[in-house]
């Protein structure tokens, strides 16, 4: 694993300061003057919060825009690795305890990992933990299944890289499941509860896959395995 830098730990706070700043000064603002009496303290320190994770998601989204994460191997002590490095200071010490926690219901995590880069079809929700999200691409008519993790990232020793994870429309992804970086789920397949898809697998359209690691169970209808 690699070590973060002082010099991202800076910028990270940088960011982070503003957030704290722009969520509180404008909770302060627009809901200061209201008279909650009892309650006043207890509503402006949730809308302080509340307007600063909009604040962090926001400068988090320009932070990629103005220097992308792109996919593949990461070199060492390269521009990518401090980028990424930023990166996982806001996933790991803002947005990680939020999806770890299980406590927004499945719509509400639908709109956040979209805030955070995913792109998720029509009517597609995911129960379980998205990393990296602007590494992931879901299809329509979806559901991501309890406590299921979708890890597009690669972290071996000091090997570091993200690698994308596709999963197409109309797929049923089983709880307790694993997705490692680089799947790639065609239409209509079914991923099993408990699987541990390995990295790079292919997933053909109607499949029906399950086991650790993770084989074929069920071919596409009309096809049968060799």
């Amino acid at each position: 694993m690699r070590k973060i830098g002082f010099s991202q730990i800076i910028i990270f706070l940088s960011f982070f300061t503003a957030a704290l700043i722009l969520g509180i000064g404008t909770a302060y603002l627009l809901l200061g003057g209201l008279e909650l009496g009892d309650f006043r303290g207890i509503v402006l320190v949730v809308g302080a919060l509340i307007f600063v994770y909009l604040y962090a998601i926001a400068l988090y989204r320009l932070f990629l825009r103005l220097m992308p994460l792109q996919e593949g191997e990461i070199p060492e002590h390269s521009r990518q690795e401090s980028i990424y490095h930023i990166y996982l200071l806001f996933y790991l010490l803002l947005f990680y305890p939020i999806m770890r926690s299980g406590l927004p219901p499945a719509p509400l995590m639908r709109v956040f990992y979209l805030a955070l880069g995913a792109r998720l079809g029509h009517n597609t929700y995911s129960q379980g933990i998205i990393h990296d999200p602007p590494f992931i691409q879901v299809g329509a008519n979806t559901l991501i299944g309890q406590n299921t993790l979708l890890i597009p990232h690669v972290i071996e020793g000091k090997r570091l890289a993200h690698y994308p994870i596709q999963i197409g429309n109309n797929v049923t992804i089983g709880a307790n499941a694993v997705l490692l970086a680089g799947v790639n789920v065609g239409d209509d397949a079914i991923v099993a509860t408990g699987a541990v898809v390995p990295k790079g697998t292919q997933l053909g359209s109607g499949e029906v896959w399950g086991g650790v690691p993770a084989r074929l169970l069920r071919p596409r209808q009309g096809r049968h395995p060799k």
